[in-house]
């Protein structure tokens, strides 16, 4: 099993086994808080491999700074894994799970901790900040 993309994103949607992401981002910009953000998506694609035949759970989580679980965790995600023939090399499945009104209480490098069975397998970063009138011309990483 290889994560191929796992990101932070304000819309993603599985289209017919193709994964659609728009608005890929890492960073929050907050004018106080705690802040609330209305919406946006994890966005991941997963390639499995034939010795990854069955079913996989994921769950994806979200940690503060200090690696304290911030908000509640996904239900658990399942996925059948099958290959239809031996001589199909590899298979892609996409997980696209949405939010909204997520709460911050307070600024600092966030990670989501995508899962399976337990064990992370991709952390994404989200940097959860005060805004910055002097970034206002470079964007929001600065």
């Amino acid at each position: 099993m290889n994560i191929q993309i796992a990101t932070v994103c304000d819309y993603a949607a599985d289209y017919q086994g193709k994964l659609c992401i728009q608005g890929a981002f890492d960073t929050l910009c907050a004018q106080n808080f705690p802040v609330v953000h209305p919406q946006c998506s994890i966005a991941i694609r997963v390639v499995f491999q034939p010795d990854d035949t069955g079913k996989h759970e994921f769950v994806i989580r979200c940690v503060d700074p200090e690696g304290r679980e911030c908000l509640p965790p996904t239900p658990p995600i399942h996925l059948e894994v099958k290959f239809p023939s031996q001589f199909i090399p590899f298979v892609s499945r996409n997980v696209v799970y949405s939010m909204q009104h997520l709460k911050f209480e307070r600024q600092g490098l966030h990670r989501w901790l995508v899962q399976h069975h337990n064990n992370t397998v991709a952390s994404i970063p989200l940097r959860v900040t005060l805004f910055d009138d002097r970034r206002a011309t470079s964007g929001p990483a600065g």
